[in-house]
């Protein structure tokens, strides 16, 4: 099963403290989740094509909420909170993690999780934690080096490659990619990423579906 998906339609639905003010617990999420400065916000406006659906600040950290958006009826984007470098209070900080924690175990819609990182500072202990928790909820890591732009191509193949090698250590699916929302790179990598995900989803669905389907059938005969 193949699905393309029209990114450029993504709207914004709601902004949640937690998962008890999400959207119902259904259809296919993918979120995506970094540091503060990883340009997280930036990079969902180019997946998007849009110049403004994720609030971009000078000031890292001020995506305090978890930020729903939809594609198309049950295709939706997750925008969660940025970590590590926010210069908010410890109790702030504290709330954002036991969000984001709970988001990763407890949401069953939550199909894969984009981790975007600046190429230049690649794989800090709490990216490593964030992949370690989404591999344990067995769910698919896209790791995004950001900024790709800023390095030149012979250092950008570099970290590509020593990121890459490190994926392999988490023992689950992790695949790395590069990407510049600035110079457009990797964007359609992206795209091809999350259609294959939110495909794949879309056919375990359907074959649920079929399978209670059948079942009441059999119980009713």
């Amino acid at each position: 099963m193949s699905i393309t998906l029209h990114y450029q339609k993504t709207h914004f639905i709601t902004s949640a403290p937690d998962i008890r003010h999400m959207p119902p617990d259904e259809g296919i999420e993918i979120a995506f989740a970094g540091r503060s400065n990883a340009g997280k916000s930036t990079s969902l406006n180019r997946l998007t094509n849009q110049k403004s659906l994720a609030k971009t600040s000078k000031t890292p950290g001020r995506t305090q909420l978890i930020n729903v958006f939809e594609i198309e009826e049950g295709y939706r984007i997750i925008d969660l909170p940025g970590y590590g470098f926010a210069q908010v209070p410890l109790e702030m900080k504290l709330k954002w993690q036991a969000a984001l924690g709970e988001y990763l175990q407890k949401r069953s819609s939550l199909k894969g999780l984009v981790v975007l990182m600046d190429i230049r500072h690649p794989m800090k202990d709490l990216d490593k934690q964030l992949i370690f928790w989404a591999i344990d909820c067995r769910l698919p890591v896209l790791v995004l080096l950001t900024k790709a732009d800023k390095l030149k191509s012979g250092a950008r193949k570099a970290a590509l490659l020593k990121v890459r090698e490190m994926s392999l250590t988490f023992g689950g699916d992790v695949s790395v990619e590069l990407f510049s929302a600035l110079k457009n790179i990797g964007t359609d990598k992206l795209k091809m990423k999350l259609d294959t995900w939110y495909a794949q989803e879309s056919e375990a669905i359907i074959e649920q579906l079929e399978d209670e389907e059948a079942q009441n059938n059999d119980a009713e005969e």
